[in-house]
């Protein structure tokens, strides 16, 4: 009995292992997609600072802009099967930016790689500044192409986590931001180019316009946004799974062994009963 609770124990304490690696792994995964292929061809990259030019583009605002437009409004215009139009402003081509921050890889938590040299670093911050010195030549910033200009009708503000808390509602800035969030609707999905741009024209005013307002309007986002899969949920649910049939286990022989125990003890009670009757 010992014994082969013994193996089987030891069997699930293998499980255990394998279930706690695949754990590793998966917190892992995410930073692994990250992931690519250069593609960079036979361009020549210029490893001179001295042809960097100054941008009037803030890179924290408009990778802002660029996480609200991906999260909050690209996953309804996919399902809708709708394609920008180059004119449009949300138009991923037309974010100066785009192409850096496609080739900057987050290896690990304090692990960022440059995908155009290979360069690493410890933090995102240091990877903006050398791609400003040594990449700049890969910036397009003809006009129109910054998203940071965008940032008041897209409530930036939201997703910008070291930004202060919101102040008190100013209403010419609300209305300013109210006008530019339905000239972006206008020019992105032109009711007159069918169903889907009318769809599409609608859903962006709820999602974004609505709430410029001082007068307690529709909260920012109301529509939602991309689903995301816990990473930490699926995990501790895969580990569950692993480690259940283990405890049911534990338990069944725990019980087998006090039954196993009970009879014992009602063995010896008749064993000395019977001596004291004879």
């Amino acid at each position: 009995m010992a014994v082969e609770a013994e193996g089987v124990v030891r069997i699930y304490s293998f499980s255990f292992s394998l279930a706690v690696l695949l754990f590793s792994l998966v917190l892992h995964g995410g930073a692994a997609e990250q992931g690519f292929q250069q593609d960079v061809g036979t361009r020549t990259l210029l490893e001179d600072s001295s042809h960097k030019h100054e941008l009037h583009c803030s890179r924290e605002r408009s990778r802002a802009a660029w996480k609200v437009v991906e999260e909050y409004l690209m996953p309804f215009v996919e399902k809708q099967q709708f394609q920008l139009s180059k004119k449009c402003r949300l138009n991923p081509q037309n974010d100066m930016f785009r192409e850096q921050e496609e080739h900057k890889i987050h290896v690990d938590v304090n692990d960022w790689k440059c995908g155009f040299c290979k360069k690493s670093f410890r933090a995102e911050k240091y990877l903006d500044k050398h791609v400003d010195n040594r990449h700049s030549n890969l910036i397009n910033d003809s006009q129109g192409r910054c998203l940071a200009d965008l940032c008041g009708a897209l409530h930036c503000d939201q997703v910008i986590e070291s930004k202060k808390p919101k102040g008190k509602c100013n209403p010419a800035a609300a209305s300013r931001n109210r006008h530019l969030c339905e000239s972006l609707a206008d020019g992105c999905f032109p009711v007159s180019e069918g169903p889907k741009a009318s769809r599409l024209h609608e859903f962006f005013l709820r999602q974004f316009c609505d709430a410029h307002t001082c007068s307690g309007g529709p909260k920012s986002f109301s529509k939602g946004g991309k689903k995301r899969t816990n990473v930490l949920w699926l995990a501790s649910s895969i580990l569950i799974i692993l480690l259940l049939p283990l405890f049911y286990l534990l338990v069944y022989l725990h019980r087998r062994e006090m039954k196993t125990v009970v009879k014992d003890f009602r063995r010896i009670g008749k064993g000395g009963r019977n001596k004291k009757a004879s």
